[in-house]
């Protein structure tokens, strides 16, 4: 059964990429505040704790992409998704190494 209320990003949750709401013009700028708050927030992470982090992170992108039905979801807010998420993780690596 899918999580519907995990948090996958920051604050936003499962629901709100694969539901109909928020409208992808709303997620988009959810999603814009989540990622500057997440980047703020890996300056007081140690090195440990981030990879940590990374992994967690990897885990919910396995999360939002890996369910039974996908195809009939909005594919938008998925990539969308997909995307900041990617982002995200690029800079946990860099902080990584």
């Amino acid at each position: 059964m899918l999580e519907l209320d995990k948090k996958v990003f920051g604050n936003i949750m499962t629901q709100e990429i694969i539901g109909s709401e928020p409208s992808i013009v709303e997620i988009k700028i959810i999603f814009e505040k989540e990622l500057a708050n997440l980047l703020d927030k890996l300056k007081s992470i140690s090195k440990d704790s981030m990879e940590d982090l990374l992994e967690q992170q990897k885990a919910c992108e396995k999360h939002v992409n890996t369910r039974p039905g996908a195809m009939a979801l909005n594919q938008s807010k998925i990539q969308m998704f997909n995307e900041y998420n990617n982002r995200y993780l690029e800079k946990i690596k860099e902080r990584i190494d």
